[in-house]
This record gives C-alpha cells, sequence and structure tokens, in this order.
C-alpha cells in the first residue's frame, strides 16, 4: 500500500461452488496465488467458499468444527505464507442444535483470525414454484454487526443476502467502516434483476467502497450463482466487474475517496428521527 495516498491493491476471488472441502482449498489458493501474482495485497472470497451443495431448498454445504475446518486453516496458512490479508466470504462452521454457522473470517497476513461474523439475514425466499430457499432450516443465524480495524481501513463484514438490508450497512458506516464486503454466492435468477443495483446503492448512500465477491456457476443439487464480482468506489461507479467466468477481479481502491464522498454528501451525519402516521383517508378540515 503506497503510504502517502492510502492505495490498496485489493482482488476478488471469484471461484466456482465446490462440493468438498479439499476442491474448494485447491480452487481458492490457485486463484490466490494468481491474485498476488499480479499485486493484490489483500484478497476476498465469495460466501461459502468452503463448498457448496444443496438438497431441495435447503443449503447442506460441508462443514467442520472451526478449530479443525480445512478451509479455514488451509487460507490461515496461505495468508502467513503470504503475507496478505485475506477475507473468508464464508465457510460452514458446526454450530448448536445440528445446525451450521454462515461465517466470514478477517485474516490477517500472520494467519491470525481478527474478526468473524456470522450471517444475519437468512435466505429464506420463494422466487417461483420451482425455486425456493430455505436457509434458516440448516443455518444458524447471527445478532451481531462486525467492524473490524484493519493497518488499511476499518471494515465492515455482511454476507450475501444481509444486502437488502440497508440499516445494517448504515450503522457499520456511522460507525466508521470505510470498506464493505459482501461476499455471496447471489443466485443467477436474483443477481441478473438486483445485484448491481444493490452493490451500488449500498457504496452511494454510504459513501463507502462495496466489495463483493461472488460465486459463479452451478451448485451441485440445484441452483446457480450468479458471479459478477464487483468492486465499487464511493461515488456508486463499478471499478471492476467479474463476468460469468472464474478467475480474479481487482482493483487498485484510494481509500482517501470515501472522505472525498462523504464530504461532498455528508447524509451519514443527516439521519433525523420521524414518526409515521396513519390517514385515514378523508379529506383534511
Amino acid at each position: 500500500m503506497d503510504s502517502s495516498k492510502r492505495l490498496l491493491n485489493i482482488a476478488c476471488l471469484q471461484t466456482s461452488p465446490q462440493p468438498d472441502f479439499q476442491s474448494a482449498l485447491d480452487l481458492a489458493i490457485s486463484l490466490g496465488e494468481e491474485a498476488i501474482a499480479n499485486g493484490a495485497e489483500f484478497i476476498a472470497t465469495p460466501e461459502y467458499c468452503g463448498g457448496l451443495k444443496t438438497q431441495g431448498s435447503t443449503f447442506a454445504p460441508p462443514s467442520a468444527p472451526e478449530e479443525s475446518h480445512p478451509v479455514l486453516n488451509g487460507l490461515r496458512v496461505f495468508a502467513k505464507d503470504k503475507s496478505r490479508f485475506v477475507l473468508i466470504g464464508s465457510i460452514a462452521i458446526d454450530g448448536p442444535d445440528n445446525k451450521i454457522l454462515n461465517r466470514s473470517f478477517l485474516i490477517d497476513n500472520d494467519g491470525n483470525i481478527v474478526s468473524r461474523y456470522d450471517k444475519i439475514h437468512l435466505f429464506d425466499i420463494n422466487l417461483s414454484e420451482q425455486q425456493s430457499y430455505c436457509e434458516s432450516a440448516t443455518v444458524r443465524g447471527g445478532n451481531d454487526a462486525v467492524l473490524c480495524q484493519t493497518p488499511f481501513a476499518k471494515m465492515g463484514q455482511t454476507v450475501c443476502y444481509d444486502l437488502r438490508f440497508p440499516n445494517l450497512y448504515r450503522e457499520l458506516s456511522q460507525s466508521g467502516a470505510e470498506v464493505l464486503f459482501v461476499p455471496a454466492a447471489f443466485t443467477k435468477k436474483t443477481g441478473e434483476a438486483h445485484w448491481h443495483v444493490l452493490n451500488r446503492a449500498r457504496a452511494i448512500e454510504n459513501g463507502a467502497f462495496v466489495v463483493a465477491p461472488c460465486a459463479i456457476g452451478e451448485v451441485e443439487g440445484g441452483g446457480a450463482s450468479y458471479g459478477h464480482s464487483l468492486i465499487i468506489n464511493p461515488w456508486g461507479e463499478v471499478l471492476a466487474d467479474g463476468g460469468v467466468q472464474v478467475g480474479v477481479v481487482s482493483a487498485v481502491i484510494d481509500l482517501d475517496e470515501v472522505t472525498t464522498a462523504r464530504q461532498r454528501i455528508p447524509s451519514l451525519s443527516h439521519d433525523k428521527p420521524f414518526a409515521t402516521k396513519q390517514s385515514t383517508g378523508l379529506v383534511a378540515k
């Protein structure tokens, strides 16, 4: 990073959904090495980058306890060996009540876990009679927003369906987040309609960088992820778009643009409490 300008070369790994730990880890490391060869200082992976399968409307990713999770441990070793920060978009961690946790990790350049975030909003939707999902059937949701101070910037962690809940991003940004992570396995159907506009909106309304690594391709058991990993500046401009191929999408971001954007439109400080009144629909006298 350029110490005079707060520049950061950041890369999203656009992986495809893998059915098991080893293939998932191998793909992430291969793309991570490619990203580093191209100058990346910070690497971010998609949601369920440790493996993803579905069974009907439920998610059935391979899971393991945190302390022995092979993808987590493998990426921690990778981060330390390469001296890079790694945002693990999410992996499935064994949780209570026979459920899993859809957990995101931020790993520092010494391989240490510096923050954890459990996805708050779970993907329970009905797109059509043929396509529905019930993430809450197998996943236990989190309750806490997570903001992490790094040598580069304060960074807010979210996951996928969280993107549709702007108050989460507002809270993170008003608490100091300059970079908002949105690792995802967004469905192809919803992605085509909403992915770009939602990510751009979160960047614009919060004057923050949005870094959104998204998986691409078919999921074993049914479904497909949209791809189009995005890096967006605080003015809402798309700096990089991963398209529909497995690969690396990267950009050099200038973190001072956050201050500039928030000075131009200081809406984060303009929130005002208000009441909602019900109108009777009758002509007021």
